[in-house]
């Protein structure tokens, strides 16, 4: 039996993974959060997580730092993110944390349950639609946001920076203005950059234009 621990923002989304994973041949979710912090709180009481399944974009916690946590508290988990996210410049961040799989939310629940079983044998599974040697080698590619909604991207609090970098505000200038620290709006700034697939705040420019997110 593969026992299985889902985090994903979205309950209702989570909620129906939960079910249908349930009803797979040899699948058991043991457990659910909807945010990293939860998670985190969750890991110690849990020594039977054959693999993490996890949506890259949580609201309270970076992914990287979140990776970092996780891997402190059970170095030998295995990881399979499951994400709408699909920039070779954002997966290459995560690759070099030790996932063992990313997969795509527009994936059915074979593919899904394929990819579960292929990491429990030991194995790894990338979503066919994107060529991870690219994005272990490619920093210059750009996220395909396609129609989704930009709100499923980026959080709130990153969209009120960005809009803010957009008017030439500085570090300090954004941290006084939204109440945060300087080096929480720093993490804001690069995880921007990792997200969209920019290589610097001209690109930030460039995307807020085209998406309409500035004038």
């Amino acid at each position: 039996m593969v026992k299985v621990f889902i985090t994903d923002d979205h309950e209702l989304y989570l909620e129906g993974l939960v079910l249908l994973l349930n009803k797979q041949e040899g699948i058991q979710v043991i457990g659910s959060a909807l945010t990293g912090t939860s998670l985190l709180e969750q890991l110690p009481r849990h020594d039977d997580i054959d693999i993490l399944l996890l949506d890259v974009n949580l609201p309270d916690i970076g992914e990287e730092e979140l990776l970092k946590k996780i891997r402190e508290m059970k170095p030998g988990i295995k990881i399979l993110y499951l994400t709408i996210m699909r920039g070779t410049r954002y997966i290459h961040r995560l690759v070099k944390h030790n996932i063992q799989g990313y997969l795509l939310k527009n994936s059915g629940i074979t593919e899904l349950y394929k990819a579960l079983l292929e990491i429990a044998g030991g194995g790894q599974y990338f979503s066919p639609e994107i060529n991870i040697l690219d994005a272990e080698q490619d920093f210059r590619s750009t996220i395909t946001i396609e129609d989704k909604k930009i709100d499923e991207i980026l959080s709130k609090r990153e969209i009120e920076v960005l809009k803010l970098i957009c008017k030439e505000y500085s570090n300090s200038d954004i941290a006084e203005k939204l109440f945060l620290s300087i080096s929480t709006v720093e993490t804001h700034r690069k995880n921007l950059i990792a997200k969209l697939g920019v290589n610097n705040t001209v690109g930030l420019v460039k995307f807020a234009l085209k998406n309409k997110l500035i004038e």
